[in-house]
Protein backbone atom coordinates (compact mmCIF):
# COMPACT_ATOMS: atom_id res chain seq x y z
CA UNK A 1 0.00 0.00 0.00
CA UNK A 2 1.20 3.32 -1.09
CA UNK A 3 1.74 6.31 1.04
CA UNK A 4 -1.62 8.28 2.15
CA UNK A 5 -2.46 11.35 -0.04
CA UNK A 6 -2.47 15.06 1.24
CA UNK A 7 -5.14 17.16 1.40
CA UNK A 8 -4.27 19.02 -1.83
CA UNK A 9 -3.62 15.56 -3.74
CA UNK A 10 -7.31 14.89 -2.74
CA UNK A 11 -8.42 17.90 -3.96
CA UNK A 12 -6.75 17.35 -6.93
CA UNK A 13 -7.89 14.12 -7.53
CA UNK A 14 -11.73 14.85 -7.00
CA UNK A 15 -11.07 17.85 -9.54
CA UNK A 16 -9.74 15.48 -12.28
CA UNK A 17 -13.05 13.17 -11.32
CA UNK A 18 -15.77 15.50 -11.08
CA UNK A 19 -14.67 17.14 -14.41
CA UNK A 20 -14.85 13.57 -16.39
CA UNK A 21 -18.40 13.26 -14.96
CA UNK A 22 -19.07 17.24 -15.88
CA UNK A 23 -19.92 17.87 -12.37
CA UNK A 24 -19.28 20.72 -10.48
CA UNK A 25 -17.14 20.22 -7.18
CA UNK A 26 -19.74 22.04 -5.12
CA UNK A 27 -22.61 19.40 -6.24
CA UNK A 28 -20.56 16.80 -4.01
CA UNK A 29 -18.54 19.08 -1.20
CA UNK A 30 -21.09 20.79 0.92
CA UNK A 31 -18.83 23.22 3.31
CA UNK A 32 -21.72 23.22 5.81
CA UNK A 33 -21.84 19.47 5.64
CA UNK A 34 -18.17 19.36 5.99
CA UNK A 35 -18.04 21.61 8.75
CA UNK A 36 -20.67 19.75 10.72
CA UNK A 37 -19.36 16.54 9.57
CA UNK A 38 -15.96 16.93 11.32
CA UNK A 39 -16.59 19.62 14.14
CA UNK A 40 -14.77 22.40 11.93
CA UNK A 41 -15.72 26.31 11.66
CA UNK A 42 -17.49 26.85 7.99
CA UNK A 43 -14.77 29.31 7.27
CA UNK A 44 -12.13 27.27 8.19
CA UNK A 45 -13.42 24.48 5.80
CA UNK A 46 -13.95 27.00 3.15
CA UNK A 47 -10.64 27.99 3.01
CA UNK A 48 -8.66 24.18 2.98
CA UNK A 49 -11.34 23.57 0.06
CA UNK A 50 -9.59 26.31 -1.54
CA UNK A 51 -6.25 25.66 -0.78
CA UNK A 52 -5.58 28.10 2.08
CA UNK A 53 -3.46 27.16 5.53
CA UNK A 54 -6.03 26.81 8.76
CA UNK A 55 -5.66 29.26 11.48
CA UNK A 56 -3.00 28.44 13.70
CA UNK A 57 -3.69 26.68 16.83
CA UNK A 58 -2.71 23.89 19.15
CA UNK A 59 -4.27 20.43 20.49
CA UNK A 60 -5.35 21.37 23.39
CA UNK A 61 -7.52 24.26 21.12
CA UNK A 62 -8.75 21.90 18.96
CA UNK A 63 -9.89 19.47 21.39
CA UNK A 64 -12.22 22.36 23.16
CA UNK A 65 -13.62 23.48 20.37
CA UNK A 66 -14.18 20.34 18.59
CA UNK A 67 -16.37 19.55 21.53
CA UNK A 68 -17.67 23.05 22.20
CA UNK A 69 -19.29 22.00 18.36
CA UNK A 70 -20.48 18.80 19.06
CA UNK A 71 -22.36 19.53 22.00
CA UNK A 72 -24.16 22.41 20.59
CA UNK A 73 -24.93 20.29 17.44
CA UNK A 74 -26.31 17.84 20.19
CA UNK A 75 -28.19 20.76 21.56
CA UNK A 76 -29.81 21.72 18.71
CA UNK A 77 -30.99 18.25 17.46
CA UNK A 78 -32.04 16.77 20.64
CA UNK A 79 -33.74 20.20 22.35
CA UNK A 80 -32.14 19.35 25.27
CA UNK A 81 -30.25 22.02 27.77
CA UNK A 82 -26.73 22.31 28.62
CA UNK A 83 -27.39 21.08 32.00
CA UNK A 84 -29.10 17.87 30.36
CA UNK A 85 -26.14 16.77 28.49
CA UNK A 86 -23.84 17.65 31.58
CA UNK A 87 -25.82 15.51 33.50
CA UNK A 88 -26.29 12.74 30.43
CA UNK A 89 -22.39 12.35 30.25
CA UNK A 90 -22.16 12.26 34.07
CA UNK A 91 -24.27 8.91 34.12
CA UNK A 92 -22.85 7.71 31.22
CA UNK A 93 -18.97 7.93 31.30
CA UNK A 94 -19.19 8.28 35.22
CA UNK A 95 -17.79 11.92 36.20
CA UNK A 96 -19.68 15.25 37.63
CA UNK A 97 -22.30 16.82 35.61
CA UNK A 98 -20.33 20.31 36.87
CA UNK A 99 -16.75 18.73 34.88
CA UNK A 100 -18.94 17.82 32.03
CA UNK A 101 -20.55 21.01 31.53
CA UNK A 102 -17.34 22.83 31.76
CA UNK A 103 -15.69 20.44 28.79
CA UNK A 104 -18.72 20.81 26.46
CA UNK A 105 -18.90 24.13 26.78
CA UNK A 106 -14.82 24.18 26.04
CA UNK A 107 -13.70 25.86 29.62
CA UNK A 108 -11.62 22.80 30.00
CA UNK A 109 -9.97 19.65 28.14
CA UNK A 110 -10.53 16.79 28.97
CA UNK A 111 -8.53 13.92 29.94
CA UNK A 112 -7.65 11.17 27.90
CA UNK A 113 -10.05 8.68 29.61
CA UNK A 114 -12.81 10.99 29.21
CA UNK A 115 -11.77 11.93 25.65
CA UNK A 116 -12.43 8.16 24.71
CA UNK A 117 -15.77 8.23 26.34
CA UNK A 118 -16.28 11.45 24.37
CA UNK A 119 -15.30 9.36 21.44
CA UNK A 120 -18.40 7.02 22.08
CA UNK A 121 -21.24 9.11 23.20
CA UNK A 122 -21.17 11.72 20.37
CA UNK A 123 -21.05 8.77 17.99
CA UNK A 124 -18.16 10.30 15.88
CA UNK A 125 -15.81 8.61 13.45
CA UNK A 126 -11.80 7.91 14.09
CA UNK A 127 -11.20 7.70 17.42
CA UNK A 128 -9.50 10.26 19.73
CA UNK A 129 -8.02 11.33 17.12
CA UNK A 130 -11.46 12.89 15.37
CA UNK A 131 -10.70 16.20 18.44
CA UNK A 132 -6.79 15.90 17.96
CA UNK A 133 -5.82 15.86 14.45
CA UNK A 134 -5.43 19.27 12.58
CA UNK A 135 -7.82 21.04 10.65
CA UNK A 136 -6.73 19.79 7.16
CA UNK A 137 -5.86 16.21 8.00
CA UNK A 138 -10.06 16.46 9.53
CA UNK A 139 -11.01 17.43 6.49
CA UNK A 140 -8.89 14.96 4.45
CA UNK A 141 -10.69 11.95 6.39
CA UNK A 142 -14.16 13.65 5.24
CA UNK A 143 -13.15 13.56 1.91
CA UNK A 144 -11.32 9.79 1.19
CA UNK A 145 -15.01 8.45 1.51
CA UNK A 146 -15.72 11.03 -1.36
CA UNK A 147 -12.91 10.22 -3.45
CA UNK A 148 -13.64 6.30 -3.59
CA UNK A 149 -17.42 7.03 -4.43
CA UNK A 150 -16.28 8.20 -7.14
CA UNK A 151 -13.52 6.30 -8.25
CA UNK A 152 -14.28 3.16 -10.55
CA UNK A 153 -14.40 -0.33 -8.87
CA UNK A 154 -13.55 -3.83 -9.98
CA UNK A 155 -16.53 -5.31 -11.92
CA UNK A 156 -18.19 -8.33 -10.96
CA UNK A 157 -20.50 -9.32 -8.18
CA UNK A 158 -17.78 -11.53 -6.20
CA UNK A 159 -15.27 -8.57 -6.54
CA UNK A 160 -17.58 -5.39 -4.94
CA UNK A 161 -18.50 -7.64 -1.84
CA UNK A 162 -21.37 -5.72 0.57
CA UNK A 163 -19.30 -3.67 3.30
CA UNK A 164 -22.58 -3.34 5.05
CA UNK A 165 -22.59 -7.24 5.01
CA UNK A 166 -19.57 -7.06 7.17
CA UNK A 167 -20.51 -4.21 9.39
CA UNK A 168 -23.94 -6.31 10.55
CA UNK A 169 -21.68 -9.74 11.06
CA UNK A 170 -20.09 -7.66 13.82
CA UNK A 171 -22.65 -5.25 15.10
CA UNK A 172 -25.74 -6.84 16.47
CA UNK A 173 -26.64 -3.53 18.48
CA UNK A 174 -28.09 -0.04 17.08
CA UNK A 175 -25.75 0.70 14.80
CA UNK A 176 -26.56 -2.76 13.24
CA UNK A 177 -30.25 -1.25 13.40
CA UNK A 178 -29.44 1.67 12.23
CA UNK A 179 -27.37 0.08 9.03
CA UNK A 180 -30.08 -2.29 8.28
CA UNK A 181 -32.36 1.00 7.49
CA UNK A 182 -30.04 1.88 5.42
CA UNK A 183 -30.54 -0.60 2.53
CA UNK A 184 -33.76 1.82 1.90
CA UNK A 185 -31.92 5.13 1.38
CA UNK A 186 -31.33 6.01 -2.27
CA UNK A 187 -29.04 4.71 -4.24
CA UNK A 188 -26.90 7.20 -5.07
CA UNK A 189 -26.87 7.57 -1.27
CA UNK A 190 -26.15 3.87 -0.91
CA UNK A 191 -23.45 4.34 -3.26
CA UNK A 192 -21.85 6.92 -0.70
CA UNK A 193 -22.38 5.09 2.40
CA UNK A 194 -21.02 2.09 0.64
CA UNK A 195 -17.51 3.90 -0.25
CA UNK A 196 -17.36 5.03 3.27
CA UNK A 197 -17.63 1.50 4.90
CA UNK A 198 -15.02 -0.28 2.41
CA UNK A 199 -12.86 3.32 3.39
CA UNK A 200 -13.79 2.60 7.04
CA UNK A 201 -12.74 -1.40 6.63
CA UNK A 202 -9.23 -0.77 4.54
CA UNK A 203 -8.31 1.61 7.14
CA UNK A 204 -8.76 -1.03 9.84
CA UNK A 205 -6.86 -3.68 7.83
CA UNK A 206 -3.94 -1.30 6.42
CA UNK A 207 -3.88 -0.45 10.86
CA UNK A 208 -3.85 -4.38 11.85
CA UNK A 209 -1.66 -5.11 8.94
CA UNK A 210 1.30 -2.41 10.40
CA UNK A 211 0.63 -3.39 14.18
CA UNK A 212 1.48 -6.80 13.27
CA UNK A 213 4.51 -5.85 11.64
CA UNK A 214 5.43 -3.32 14.36
CA UNK A 215 5.08 -6.17 17.37
CA UNK A 216 7.25 -8.84 14.92
CA UNK A 217 10.71 -9.03 16.59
Amino acid sequence: MGPTPSLPETLKRLDVLVQERKMRRSDLLDPKELAARTALPEATVRTLLHGGAPPADTVNDRVRARISTLADAYLARTGVRMSELANRISRQLGVSAFWARQVCSGEKVPSVELLHGLVDFFGVEGGEAFFTVPADEALHRALLPVLASLQPGPDGPESDPDPLAAVLARHGDVRGIALRRARDLPEERWHVLSATLNALLELDAHEAEHGTQEAAP
